[in-house]
């Protein structure tokens, strides 16, 4: 019979499933309320190509349009109810499969929620920080997958009762997932004028990114309470309803209030 993970006992699962309801309820009515309030406030997307011979001069060739106009707020609303929704199943339909993987060491539900909400609160944080070309934003949104899809391997390749402990996905997840981060940061001293509440916004979410990857880190090391496994899937419930609660309000503040 395969061994299940530290902590993860039925009263711990009773616990989980009240915290999974409760914050189902908390980032859908944060959704419909960003969606009631929101503003059109909207960000351009642009393109560029290649029209006549490239390298000649300066912009020579280079022809640079707005592809389309990102509304931030349906962005907003969105992460927050993938989120939501999330919760919402691993709290009502998708318990049980929910509640076997946790004994196995492992959260398929977070791990395809993240590839997509926290994508998409990447993209917002870049296009405020000016990473507006549809080329880089592509780029941005590859690489932050790939960071979750680590995450997902990295639960996969060591679950419980095992001999030893692999990081490697750990650490490509963590290599992939900081380039997004660095080029916006490289940044930060051509940026000197921007308003304060652009390096409030990419410092709190950077930090927030960091905690879910010293989050995974603890647990795999073993590390204090992290060696119960259900204290650190606590830890991500509490680290993504304030990294997307944050962002949300920051963001409405900023940019969506009437």
């Amino acid at each position: 019979m395969p061994a299940t993970a530290v902590g993860v006992t039925p009263q711990r699962l009773k616990n989980l499933r009240r915290w999974n309801g409760g914050l189902a309820a908390l980032h859908l009515g944060q959704a419909v309320a960003i969606l009631v309030l929101t503003t059109d406030f909207a960000i351009p997307v642009l393109t560029s190509y290649i029209d006549g011979p490239p390298g000649s001069g300066e912009g020579a060739g280079l022809v640079t349009a707005t592809l389309f106009n990102l509304t931030i707020g349906y962005v907003v609303a969105a992460f927050l109810a993938l989120a939501g929704l999330d919760h919402l199943l691993t709290a009502t339909i998708g318990r049980g499969i929910y509640e076997r993987d946790l004994k196995r060491g492992i959260n398929r539900f977070r791990w395809a929620e993240y590839s997509v909400s926290a994508t998409l609160m990447v993209i917002v944080i870049a296009v405020y920080w000016g990473v507006v070309s549809i080329n880089a934003l592509i780029v941005v949104a590859g690489a932050n997958i790939a960071m979750i899809c680590f995450g997902y391997l990295q639960e996969r390749m060591n679950p419980p009762g095992r001999t030893s402990t692999s990081m490697i996905p750990f650490w490509f997840g963590a290599l992939v997932g900081i380039t997004p981060w660095i080029a916006m940061f490289i940044n930060i001293p051509l940026y000197s004028d921007a308003p304060r509440y652009i390096f409030v916004i990419l410092i709190v979410q950077g930090i927030f990114f960091f905690c879910f990857g010293l989050n995974q880190w603890l647990q795999y090391r073993g590390i204090g309470r992290w060696a119960d496994y259900a204290f650190g899937e606590k830890t991500y419930l509490v680290l993504s309803l304030a990294a997307k609660s944050l962002l949300a309000w920051n963001i409405f503040a900023v940019s969506l209030v009437s």
